[in-house]
């Protein structure tokens, strides 16, 4: 699904399988106690696909910034486009299968009134 959603290159496949790996298993150590990744459907193979996609990007290379030759210049980048499609990925991952997964570092307590 991952290869399918970012329409991933041939080269990529390896680094690709291992991120799939390692999102499955951040995935499910952040399910909610008692849910399994079976009880999240569908959604939790696209969070999944999404969050390995995030970490493929986040691993994009910048290119040539900058390149002067007398009058031509060259100019690539998408440094900060990666970081910024990095972060929306997880953001999707994370929205998706949000009903399943425990909260992170969320602490409410009661005040005395």
């Amino acid at each position: 699904m991952a290869k399918a959603l970012g329409h991933v290159a041939d080269s990529q496949e390896t680094a690709l399988e291992a991120l799939c790996e390692a999102a499955e298993a951040e995935l499910s150590g952040r399910l909610r106690g008692g849910a399994s990744p079976e009880d999240c459907g569908s959604a939790f193979v696209l969070a999944c696909a999404w969050l390995a996609l995030a970490g493929l990007a986040a691993g994009e290379s910048a290119g040539v910034e900058r390149f002067t030759a007398g009058s031509v210049t060259i100019q690539e980048g998408g440094g900060a486009d990666a970081a910024e499609r990095a972060a929306a990925l997880r953001l999707q991952a994370e929205t998706v299968l949000g009903p399943y997964l425990a909260d992170r570092g969320f602490a409410f307590q009661g005040v005395e009134g």
